[in-house]
């Protein structure tokens, strides 16, 4: 498919026509524009020396991070329709002082889904702009859409925390300053209190007004930081809706999620909510009467009703990988400095390696996680976005609380065992240039183990990021960096002889720990009534096969791995971690206190939904009955199996941290087909341990896959012809290294990581997201 929509068709903001809605600060206004120091690639360090040479202030720092949102900040995507006509024009809400101007092209759907004609599946969900529900009186896309290429926007900002367009609620001239005077006649009653927030330019004005050219950084080790969080996190002086089209009496809560309230504690510019994937990955379907009408292809989209689509900084045509993209693409193109994403499944890793960016996710508790909107499960955990993992790092050590430490009343998770955390500051094991020309090898000594079952080369499109990534490891790791390096073995994946293998395996572990702890899993059978643990040869259920089982004297079943272990002989419950959404949306609405939306049924009746998939199944969770189903235990009981599993593989082989590319295909486009996983996970969320992931280098080469219909012609899947040619990316696109550990080894995967980040260096800007005149 090729899409003749150029870049000056796309979203980029323009100015509304009220001055209500680009109001006057007291730093200025959002008009000016720095003219000293350079937000491009800058880092914690180069923003505090910065401010205290005199270079820049912290206005001027946020000015110009807000004329960066006003330049690229805009829509990214066309809609599909069926006929490709042209739309009449259409703005949407306010960024940066400017309404979102909406392409008025759109892309025939024949162009991009083959045999359209032979289609017999539910109506496809075309593309078509509609007001909001939180808002009538602006549009948003809905429906089918692409990416347009080399738009020069990234959309990857929802919400930007400037006076008049940071809530719905209290828009325009209900946010005026309380200097300017009374609130306008039929201001809601909640803005009088809102407004008294100072906006991210007026903190800054704040903070320079304080600290001039001396900030206290001993005190304020985020100061001046500008940081988006993802919009499941609640922000008290900005909308939060996880980036549902839902309106709330009041749009922005009442308090701060708790690591949002450490970071502002800290010195933070809390400055944007970045896009997401509705409710994470969700609202998901428990099953009920409620059935989608509408059929939403399946094409690597990550958007919700409020905020839309993010667009990839490296190629605006291709996705941002995951319901954390918006903050991993908002990193990625120098919109914020750093970014606060959540990870369920694979979501804060994914856009770290699409979008240039690193990640650092903890052992599950570390970082809090309440006030939060949609999943609050052990699966579930908050993550960090920077371009340097040296600075997530010190946003880690930043959130550590002084009095309580990591601990958070209010989230059980984050009672860890106090020996999990140490007691000097996490960046004591950054490795730095300094650091690398002090001690040639300073991995020496640590044994690191390659993950084969994620460098499976499945497909042509799957083995030139495999091997690229395999090279770096030799090369870099052991060779430049000093690592010993041992690897797990798969029949998938050729056995390298240069390299150790484990002596003792996943499988190894399992064998040993199911028959003591889990016995019970070994007579579950599948749907068709198998055994899911057969085999051949062997009684399963019997007790003679446990005893030898446990003593490994006899097999385990060879389809179980350390990569599907999560689910496979899983309990049956209504979703594949038995999650409950419903109810914990209700214990936040309980704490939101909003007049309107008291729970999940009233935020169903009062939303529109970003699919009708997703309308579907936020009914059925309305009418949900299953709160009490058995599932729920059986998955913790699966993640201490697992993770002690990890700790006796690690331990047999003397292992330090396991390493593997974070994917092994390319990005692939905005609705666009994809053979393969999006992202290589499927462990630290389950084992609840923690994970880094770095840039890698580049990737120019792709063998594409196409859509097709299915047997029954009722949907569209993804298939890789024999014989397709591989072909060059229309640009360079960032690949991804990943480390993983056991519990509280973060200083370990801190050290590798960052050694492997000064050995390369390998982070580098997008192009066509430059500096800003």
């Amino acid at each position: 498919m090729v899409l003749v929509l150029s870049a000056a068709s796309c979203g980029k903001p323009q100015a509304p026509e009220s001055a209500a809605h680009a109001p006057e600060t007291e730093s200025g206004g959002i008009n000016a524009t720095p003219k000293q120091f350079h937000v491009e690639e800058a880092t914690i360090a180069s923003i505090h020396a910065a401010i205290q040479s005199g270079e820049t202030t912290c206005q001027q720092v946020v000015q110009a991070y807000i004329d960066r949102a006003r330049a690229y900040n805009g829509v990214c995507t066309a809609l599909v329709t069926e006929d490709g006509a042209d739309i009449p024009a259409a703005t949407g809400m306010v960024r940066a002082g400017s309404a979102l101007r909406f392409p008025t092209h759109t892309v025939k759907a024949s162009t991009v889904l083959p045999d359209l004609d032979q289609y017999k599946g539910l109506p496809l969900d075309y593309g078509r702009m509609e007001p909001t529900v939180s808002d009538p009186s602006v549009m948003a896309q809905m429906g089918l859409r692409v990416g347009i290429p080399d738009a020069g926007q990234v959309n990857a900002l929802e919400t930007i925390n400037i006076r008049g367009e940071r809530s719905v609620t209290c828009k325009g001239r209900f946010d005026a300053h309380p200097s300017t005077g009374p609130l306008p006649a039929g201001a809601p009653a909640a803005c009088e209190e809102f407004r008294k927030q100072p906006d991210a330019l007026e903190r800054a004005a704040e903070l320079d007004a304080q600290y001039g050219s001396k900030p206290d950084l001993a005190r304020l080790p985020m100061y001046c930081i500008t940081t988006a969080a993802k919009d499941v996190y609640d922000t008290r002086d900005m909308r939060s809706t996880a980036n549902n089209d839902v309106n709330f009496a009041m749009d922005a809560p009442p308090f701060d999620s708790t690591i949002i309230a450490r970071l502002r504690a800290k010195g933070a510019i809390i400055y944007a909510k970045s896009q997401a994937h509705e409710f994470n990955g969700g609202p998901g379907d428990p099953g009920g009467a409620s059935k989608p009408r509408t059929n939403m292809v399946s094409g690597g989209q990550a958007f919700g009703s409020w905020g839309g689509q993010s667009c990839n900084p490296y190629d605006t045509e291709r996705v941002t990988r995951g319901s954390s993209g918006g903050s991993g693409a908002a990193v990625g193109a120098n919109l914020v400095t750093v970014g606060i994403c959540e990870q369920s499944g694979m979501s804060c890793q994914g856009p770290a390696s699409r979008n240039g960016v690193t990640t650092l996710l903890t052992t599950k508790g570390l970082l809090p996680d309440n006030g939060g909107i949609g999943y609050q499960w052990f699966n579930d955990r908050a993550g960090i976005h920077a371009r340097t993992l040296a600075d997530a790092v010190l946003v880690l050590d930043a959130a550590r609380d002084d009095a309580q430490g990591y601990y958070d009343t209010r989230d059980p998770f984050t009672a860890l065992p106090k020996a999990l955390i140490p007691e000097q500051p996490y960046a004591k094991s950054v490795i730095d240039d300094a650091g690398l020309e002090r001690e040639a090898k300073p991995l020496k000594g640590l044994r690191i183990a390659i993950l084969r079952e994620h460098m499976v080369r499945k497909t042509a499109n799957h083995e030139a990021i495999s091997e690229q990534i395999d090279r770096e490891i030799k090369t870099v790791l052991r060779d430049r960096l000093g690592a010993e390096l041992v690897e797990t073995v798969t029949p998938d994946y050729p056995d390298d002889a240069e390299i150790d293998n484990l002596r003792y395996g996943f499988s190894d572990a399992l064998s040993e720990i199911l028959p003591r702890l889990m016995p019970e899993i070994f007579s579950r059978r599948d749907a068709k009534g198998a055994l899911v643990f057969a085999v051949p040869g062997w009684d399963v259920t019997s007790y003679d096969y446990l005893l030898k089982l446990s003593r490994r004297e006899a097999p385990l079943t060879r389809a179980v791995n350390i990569v599907n272990f999560a689910n496979f002989g899983a309990e049956p419950c209504h979703s594949a971690l038995c999650a409950d959404l419903a109810f914990d949306v209700d214990r936040y609405l309980a704490e939101r206190g909003d007049a309107r939306i008291k729970d999940w049924a009233a935020w169903t009746a009062n939303a529109k939904f970003r699919e009708d998939e997703s309308r579907a199944g936020a009914e059925n969770w309305v009418n949900f009955k299953g709160h009490f189903a058995d599932g729920k235990s059986d998955r913790l009981a699966r993640s201490y199996i697992a993770r002690l599993a990890l700790e006796r593989v690690m331990r047999e082989n003397h292992i330090d941290a396991f390493v593997h590319p974070e994917n092994t295909v390319p990005t692939p486009k905005i609705l666009g087909p994809n053979v393969g996983a999006i992202s290589l996970d499927g462990i630290t969320p389950f084992f609840q341990v923690p994970r880094i992931a770095v840039p890698a280098g580049a990737t120019e080469v792709v063998v594409e896959p196409q859509y097709a219909l299915d047997d029954d012609a009722r949907d569209y899947i993804s298939v890789l012809k024999p014989g397709t040619p591989r072909s060059r990316l229309p640009h360079p696109m960032p690949i991804s290294i990943t480390f993983f550990a056991g519990q509280g080894a973060e200083p370990v995967l801190i050290r590798i990581g960052t050694a492997y980040e000064s050995a390369t260096h390998h982070r580098f800007a997008p192009p066509g997201f430059g500096a800003v005149d």
